[in-house]
């Protein structure tokens, strides 16, 4: 079961940025992981770079990313590395803002790559609040102009994957280039991410089952252009405890920053690992 998003009522907004600017100020306060910004709606001037606006403004994304990779753990990532990791935080964080809000309030925000900028210097992401809301007809939100609404739950996951898919689609014809891997790859990466955006939401709010159902059921199976589904399974500990685990369609190389420290979910990560890290 999932918790309602702690929003103002819907009559308190005259249009869905002002509803938005709510919710995702309420998200980015429950998620610490999330670097966040959210600027007033309809802002004239942002300080901060959109990845798709010009190969320069990528090229200063990816080096920001290895200085930090250097400050942060004294290593020198390649540049492949440095932009696998940035194309990452990228795509979890903007991933997050759209799952959050539907998972907290069954309502589906779009975000185009225009609403995100980028701030090199902390690395945290900008976001302006856009008009573009989906939900369902018994949302009170149906009464906040342009506000689509769709029929059923099922409609308004796919319009999730869509939302996902469709910001994701021009940031990674401008970054993709940079990591050296391949489309199935990029979007295994897009696919891990939207799954573990609602995972960690879930833990966040203390209802993991709760949020790994909600995540298996956006990404049940391969769906284009997504090449797996969510991919959910349990490691029993010793003391009988069931632990959910999944492994990664597409890696986000921080095994080649710290090698002997690999994600939990990392393919290179062997269950018997795993167990050892959750304390069985």
């Amino acid at each position: 079961m999932t918790v309602a998003l702690d929003l103002a009522p819907a009559d308190t907004h005259t249009d869905a940025p002002g509803l938005l600017t709510s919710a995702y100020r309420r998200l980015v306060s429950l998620c610490e992981a999330l670097e966040v910004r959210v600027t007033e709606p309809r802002r004239m001037h942002v300080v901060g770079d959109c990845l798709t606006e010009s190969q320069d403004a990528v090229e200063a994304f990816v080096a920001a990313e290895a200085a930090r990779i250097r400050e942060n753990h004294g290593h020198t990532a390649p540049r492949h590395v440095a932009a696998s990791r940035a194309l990452h935080d990228y795509a979890w964080s903007v991933g997050l803002l759209m799952s959050g809000v539907w998972y907290l309030g069954r309502r589906v925000p779009r975000i185009v790559p225009e609403d995100i900028r980028v701030d090199l210097a902390s690395g945290a992401f900008v976001l302006t609040p856009g008009s573009h809301l989906t939900c369902l007809p018994d949302d009170p939100a149906t009464a906040l102009p342009g506000v689509r609404t769709v029929v059923r739950e099922e409609d308004l996951r796919a319009e999730l994957r869509d939302a996902v898919a469709d910001h994701m689609r021009p940031v990674l014809a401008a970054i993709g280039p940079y990591t050296r891997r391949g489309s199935r790859a990029l979007w295994g990466l897009v696919a891990d991410d939207l799954v573990s955006g609602i995972w960690h939401l879930g833990r966040v709010l203390g209802e993991e089952a709760a949020a790994v159902r909600a995540a298996s059921d956006v990404l049940p199976s391969p769906v284009a252009p997504y090449p797996g589904g969510a991919g959910f399974r349990t490691l029993r500990t010793a003391d009988g405890q069931e632990h959910p685990t999944r492994t990664r369609l597409g890696c986000c190389m921080y095994y080649t920053i710290r090698p002997d420290d690999a994600c939990s979910t990392c393919p290179r990560t062997c269950d018997a690992e795993r167990l050892r890290r959750l304390g069985g």
